[in-house]
């Protein structure tokens, strides 16, 4: 049946809603609204700095509850299109609860995907037993939001409005003292599997939110509008002193440049590489290492093709943060504060000398003791995983750490860069992310390209600008692949540790490459562990496969 192309708002306090409880020295005095969100969505400076008010960031989803710990038999369970909370019966209709937090909070990320799309969502807000927000098909696509546009609503490649595919929201819903999600199957229909990811903010006792509403809605309008096309044309925060150099890098050499001394920040890093021989260029930039430092401290060592969001092969990355051309001009819009010093360099580990320039935009930006954190970005490059392609014998397969990390800090997105030495899809294993004390992940994912804000494989190239899927040669997914992923909202924070793991589970047994790059701010005294360093970046890249010879 097909549904109207709109969604239905019923009433909601939409009013400020203030907790009852205690202020903690972590809760603003100020309100979270749609607006103050919104905001910080496309704020290069609060980027890098530990929010406040403090949260906790956590994924609900639709991965599969026979999961239950990493010595059970089912930890790698692979029916993720069922997992539900439970089952509501409201007034006759049967609900299944997706997502039910109570207390301060806000949803800053909907991804969803299925085969039918028949049923319908509803949203409560604040406890109450009538629904706010009404969506008439599993399809964000059918929300009717005003302002809203490609920069905070994407479609997957694989969308068709009355078939399969999904879709990615990232609309902040803000909600002061609870929020429930369920949904519907058209009565009459089988149930088929609906995957989905929400993420949320956990706010502190106290903090006061604003709900989302109708009326909140419509006031944001214009807002909505400005955020939405803003993250569709990024552009460095500030205009600061423009620092350039630009000479030929000999062999085991480095292009450098120095950074004023004091309280400043790079607000964006240009970067032209020029090569004469085009079929050098995948090489080349892989050989090709950009490294910062800052107050003493070494915080960014990772190749250029990889720094770019881009991986093996440099291809175009065109995302917030990152914009590449694939022919060697990169721009990096990743705030970089410092207190006192800083250096950026180029090292060139290739036998041949390269033409190169690099630009920085650096300005004064005050250092704050208590939230400012510093940019890091590192790179791990293994060889030969094993992907195992049946998930129910838990014995024999094996997880992946993409990222450990210790200290303070902000966890803010990540490239997969991969050679898949199988002849089918390689990326059936969910993403499970452990922050501080967690017992069990507080993000457990449904499967690779879900992560990376997709759906369905065969992956075709795609960009957003929250990331996307910069190289995908060939339909099976043999050969060469990259998925790039950052996050605004949706940025993890982490007091002591954090820890991401994924499962390596596919369509054969097999082998891949993997290359990861990490994105994320933290203290001084901030770890990473399991980099690889000079003789990853000179390994000899493979061929591309042909077509042909699948």
């Amino acid at each position: 049946m097909k549904q109207s192309k709109r969604n239905v708002w019923l009433s909601v306090c939409a009013g400020l809603l203030f907790c009852s409880w205690g202020c903690g020295s972590q809760v603003s005095d100020k309100p979270v609204t749609l607006e103050t969100l919104l905001d910080e969505m496309v704020s290069v400076e609060e980027q890098a700095l530990y929010p406040v008010p403090s949260y906790t960031c956590r994924q609900e989803s639709s991965y599969d509850r026979a999961s239950v710990s990493p010595d059970s038999a089912g930890w790698f369970a692979n029916s993720d299109g069922f997992g539900i909370k439970r089952v509501d019966t409201v007034a006759g209709r049967i609900e299944k609860v997706m997502f039910d937090e109570v207390g301060p909070g806000a949803i800053t990320r909907i991804w969803i995907t299925t085969i039918d799309k028949r049923g319908t969502w509803r949203f409560y807000f604040d406890g109450s037993d009538q629904p706010g927000w009404i969506i008439p098909a599993y399809d964000l696509m059918r929300i009717n939001v005003p302002g809203l546009g490609k920069g905070m609503l994407q479609a997957h490649t694989s969308y068709t409005p009355e078939g399969k595919g999904g879709n990615t929201l990232f609309l902040p819903i803000p909600y002061a003292r609870g929020c429930k999600v369920t949904f519907e199957d058209e009565p009459g229909v089988n149930p088929t599997p609906k995957y989905y990811h929400i993420n949320f903010r956990k706010y502190p006792e106290g903090t006061q939110v604003e709900t989302f509403s109708k009326e909140v809605v419509e006031r944001a309008a214009q807002k909505i509008a400005e955020v939405d096309n803003r993250l569709l044309q990024p552009v460095a925060g500030r205009k600061g002193e423009i620092l350039r150099e630009e000479k030929s890098i000999l062999p085991s050499d480095s292009l450098v440049i120095p950074l004023p001394a004091g309280e400043n920040a790079v607000y964006e890093v240009k970067f032209n590489i020029r090569t004469d021989n085009p079929e050098q260029y995948a090489q080349l930039m892989r050989e090709l290492v950009f490294s910062a430092g800052f107050d003493g401290k070494q915080t960014v060592w990772v190749p250029l093709s990889d720094f770019s969001g881009g991986g093996m092969g440099a291809p175009k990355v065109d995302s917030w943060y990152l914009t590449s051309d694939g022919k060697g001009n990169i721009s990096s819009r990743w705030l970089m504060p410092y207190q006192k010093d800083g250096v950026l360099k180029v090292l060139n580990l290739s036998s041949r000398s390269v033409a190169a320039a690099m630009e920085v935009n650096v300005a004064p930006l005050k250092w704050n003791k208590d939230r400012s954190l510093y940019f890091y970005a590192s790179w791990r490059q293994e060889n030969g995983i094993y992907i195992h392609d049946k998930p129910e014998e838990a014995d024999q397969c094996v997880e992946w750490n993409f990222a450990t990390l210790k200290g303070r800090g902000v966890y803010k997105g990540d490239l997969l860069s991969l050679y898949n030495h199988a002849p089918l899809w390689y990326g059936e294993g969910d993403e499970k992310i452990w922050v501080d004390d967690d017992t069990f992940p507080s993000h457990f994912g449904t499967g690779t390209e879900d992560y990376y804000n997709s759906s369905w494989a065969p992956v075709v190239p795609f960009y957003t600008p929250f990331g996307g899927a910069p190289r995908a040669d060939l339909e099976s997914s043999h050969g060469y692949n990259a998925f790039y992923r950052t996050r605004h909202l949706d940025g993890i924070p982490f007091n002591k540790s954090f820890k991401f793991d994924i499962e390596m589970l596919g369509w054969k047994r097999g082998e891949v490459d993997y290359a990861t790059t990490i994105y994320w701010y933290g203290d001084p005294e901030a770890q990473v562990f399991g980099t690889s360093g000079i003789e990853g970046a000179r390994r000899q890249l493979l061929p591309a496969v042909e077509a042909s010879a699948n």
